[in-house]
């Protein structure tokens, strides 16, 4: 049975959603996440950026109270402000409380401390997945055929994962113009791969680059060999696409 994790801060917009989006993305397959905040009003637009650039889904997210989730069940209640931890104690008397403080990005508005503030929230809940986890004596499920499968039984994941194999690495803007689809279009087809262990991204700047797992087992690299092999046709016009891309006088990416 999946734990429920309601995260809480202030305005709802940007530390709290970011939380959410974040634990989703790591360990969707074992919690249900949600987001409140106790004096809500609507996403940052910095804060849905930095997601997106990470590779991360921004759908569903947006504001709401506390209130609106009042009365219902959560393992955990994890609030993110001092502010939030005061407010939102009768939010779920059940649940297991925890107080983190991170300071609020939008106080500043620059886009490198929503990034910075991305970053640590990754790394505080990939602590908390992992005691989690070593509580329950879960273990992930890591390259199992049917998770490995299901993340490439859609056309334009499998395309994804079949350019990238070919190029070795890719980023976001340019598989976004490889396939000509939007970009969180692509983040989120994007997150699927790297959840079922297919690709690592690694962060340029402001850009997320993808290539294949270093760790995949020989199996699903044949696997991806053999689909190659037989279905050029798959990746023949996204190729093309990167090539007029490469050709133009000013680049698109870094």
């Amino acid at each position: 049975m999946k734990r429920r994790v309601l995260f809480v801060c202030t305005a709802n917009s940007a530390r709290s959603l970011m939380a959410e989006a974040l634990l989703r993305h790591m360990a969707g397959d074992r919690f249900e996440v949600a987001s409140a905040g106790t004096e809500p009003s609507r996403p940052h637009p910095l804060a849905l950026q930095v997601l997106q650039e990470a590779g991360i889904s921004t759908v569903g997210l947006y504001s709401k109270s506390v209130a609106e989730l009042q009365g219902q069940y959560w393992d955990y209640v994890i609030t993110l402000c001092e502010k939030a931890a005061r407010e939102c104690t009768l939010v779920a008397s059940g649940a297991q409380q925890i107080a983190w403080d991170f300071p609020d990005p939008a106080e500043g508005n620059r886009h490198a401390t929503f990034a910075l503030t991305l970053k640590e929230l990754k790394e505080r809940i990939g602590l908390f997945t992992l005691v989690h986890q070593k509580e329950t004596g879960l273990t992930p499920a890591r390259y199992h055929p049917v998770t490995v499968f299901k993340a490439m039984a859609e056309e334009l994941r499998l395309a994804a994962l079949l350019l990238i194999r070919d190029q070795e690495k890719l980023c976001v803007c340019e598989l976004t113009e490889a396939f000509d689809v939007s970009q969180p279009k692509v983040s989120r087809h994007l997150a699927s791969l790297r959840d079922a262990g297919l690709l690592e991204t690694e962060r340029r700047g402001q850009w997320v680059y993808y290539s294949l797992d270093p760790h995949l087992p020989d199996w699903v690299l044949r696997v991806l060999d053999e689909t190659a092999h037989n279905n050029a046709e798959l990746i023949g016009p996204p190729l093309a696409r990167l090539q007029a891309m490469a050709d133009r006088p000013v680049a698109q990416c870094p």
